[in-house]
């Protein structure tokens, strides 16, 4: 059974920092793309960040580029997601996503989610 399972929300202030980290059960993470999205109420859930199989390819959503960075560690099966300078509209439950292939995807058509943790960032 694969598993993904998001830890690392909170609250945080304005200007603060938070790590997301995605810890991945029943599924080899090195065969896979991993994405992080985000769905505030309300809103649609959007892309945040992803990265490829080996994590030298990294693509960022306008909103987050320059100030969250993506990386994976591949024999810990997890991903993370570092967040500097939150700001409110950061405020979101963050998702970790798994798809199958070698690549860096964009879309929200992936295999595997994990549950979501709460990020709420205040002024």
């Amino acid at each position: 059974q694969v598993q993904l399972v998001e830890s690392g929300g909170g609250l945080v202030q304005a200007g603060g920092s938070l790590s997301l980290s995605c810890a991945a059960s029943g599924l080899t993470m090195s065969l896979y793309g991993v994405g992080w999205f985000r769905q505030a109420p309300g809103k649609e859930r959007e892309f945040v960040a992803g990265i490829n199989w080996s994590g030298d390819v990294t693509y960022y959503g306008d909103s987050v580029r320059g100030r969250f960075t993506i990386s994976r560690d591949n024999p810990r099966n997890t991903v993370y997601l570092q967040m500097n300078n939150l700001n409110p509209d950061d405020t979101a439950v963050y998702y970790c996503a798994a798809k199958r292939g070698y690549s860096v995807y964009v879309h929200l058509d992936y295999d595997h989610w994990g549950q979501g943790t709460q990020v709420t960032v205040s002024s």
